[in-house]
């Protein structure tokens, strides 16, 4: 299922479990600080679009490094695949991502995870959800980098209505094409991958 950036027609989200795609359940993927997610939701939204939905952002990995917007400058469009731990569909798909990380390294595509569940219900990054991301991670081959939720983030995580949902931004942060929500094969994957790296190299 594709859709315009990333609103997600109300219609369409009963459909979403059947499609490969899972709903929320507990807390939301972002904290409840709407002050704060507005404020970010306002800097990388659509309606800003010029700076890049990911032009400017600091956050961890799972193994705690620092990563922020400069992961993206070596790579001509980057797969950030938001993912949770509750998530079947998810986690099925994830062999196969980590399968295309490998296959497409050399080709200017790189994938990225954003585990959306990480945070506890104080806005925390929880460390019990990230020992099981890790485990996840290890038990799919998932072997790409793995983003926790930080502030920079909020605005992005604000808009997910399902996971996984998948987007796709180029060197500097700015998104190419639709997000995409719902699991998909690897064949699809490949599909979607070489059509958003033509249009971003076009």
């Amino acid at each position: 299922m594709k859709t315009t950036r990333f609103a997600v027609c109300g219609a369409a989200l009963a459909c979403l479990l059947a499609l490969g795609a899972c709903t929320p359940s507990g807390d939301s993927a972002a904290p409840a600080r709407e002050d704060t997610a507005q404020s970010s939701a306002a800097k990388s939204g659509s309606e800003n679009a010029g700076s890049g939905v990911l032009s400017n952002f600091s956050t961890t990995d799972l193994d705690g490094n620092t990563i922020d917007q400069s992961i993206l400058a070596d790579y001509d469009l980057t797969m950030v695949n938001v993912w949770a731990t509750f998530c079947g569909p998810c986690i099925e798909e994830m062999p196969a991502l980590g399968e295309l990380a490998a296959e497409y390294a050399d080709k200017g595509v790189q994938i990225i995870g954003l585990v959306s569940d990480a945070l506890d219900s104080d806005g925390a990054i929880s460390d019990s959800q990230v020992g099981t991301a890790k485990e996840i991670v290890a038990q799919t081959d998932a072997c790409y980098p793995h983003l926790l939720p930080s502030e920079d983030l909020y605005g992005v995580l604000s808009q997910i209505y399902a996971v996984p949902t998948t987007f796709f931004v180029d060197s500097e942060g700015a998104q190419v094409g639709e997000a995409i929500v719902t699991a998909q094969s690897k064949e699809d994957w490949i599909t979607t991958i070489d059509s958003m790296l033509a249009e971003v190299q076009g």
